[in-house]
């Protein structure tokens, strides 16, 4: 019986200290890269979700500024367009 209140004790600790640890930090997921969620106006996600708005087809690449998203869609007919979004609000800056 006093190993497995040994074990428990030690289990518990390492999952206080875990837990310290992650709460610690201010945004556990803000080292993930350019897959996160923007802090501050649209994510990635969202501009593509609007680009396809205007061109049914297949995202070919995506870019981050601090002001726009250029993305490049490959459209249903073949066509490349390259569609700047602002981060801010989502609005369509320009099409080509």
């Amino acid at each position: 019986m006093n190993g497995y209140r040994q074990a428990l004790l030690i289990t518990l600790i390492m999952i206080v200290t875990m837990s310290e640890t992650v709460a610690g930090r201010p945004n556990a997921t803000s080292d993930l890269g350019s897959a996160s969620i923007p802090v501050d106006g649209i994510s990635e996600q969202r501009a593509m979700t609007i680009a396809k708005q205007h061109f049914k087809g297949r995202v070919l690449a995506i870019n981050r500024t601090d002001h726009f998203y250029r993305i490049k869609l490959l459209s249903n007919q073949g066509t490349v367009h390259t569609i700047l979004i602002n981060v801010t609000d989502g609005s369509v800056i320009s099409i080509h």
